[in-house]
């Protein structure tokens, strides 16, 4: 299975009095990784509203393992992991310099329609879209 390759560098506005990147940080990384894969593929925020949908956050996990530090030019992976529902789950490993893992994590998004009404299946457009990825993901 492959991922998407994003690279950020810690800015020091993102450093807490720990001297270390403030924990909440980590989810606008998760997040730049993720809306550079799904932008590729169709199915990023504004994409998704484009065609009548919206993608909330309803599940969020992450895990720190090490943390990120100033001027750290850190690599955000993301890949799709496939559902059988109206869900988008996209998986994040956050790569330090020194190829360590800084953090993991896990965003589940759930489809609605602009009114926010839940869909129970996947919309044709957005599931053409999510197919496309998944193959080039290479995900079985």
């Amino acid at each position: 299975m492959k991922n998407h390759e994003t690279s950020i560098t810690v800015r020091f506005n993102e450093i807490d009095a720990y001297r270390v990147a403030w924990h909440g940080h980590y989810v606008a990384w998760m997040e730049i990784g993720r809306n550079a894969l799904a932008g590729q593929f169709g199915i990023d925020a504004l994409q998704l509203i484009a065609d009548g949908f919206l993608g909330p956050v309803v599940a969020l996990e992450l895990k720190f393992l090490r943390p990120a530090r100033f001027n750290e030019v850190l690599t955000i992976q993301t890949t799709l992991r496939r559902t059988h529902t109206a869900t988008l789950e996209f998986i994040t490993t956050i790569i330090g310099p020194d190829g360590t893992k800084c953090a993991t994590g896990v965003t589940t998004h759930a489809l609605t329609d602009l009114a926010g009404v839940l869909q129970f299946q996947m919309p044709p457009v957005i599931a053409e879209r999510v197919t496309r990825l998944l193959v080039w993901l290479e995900v079985p």
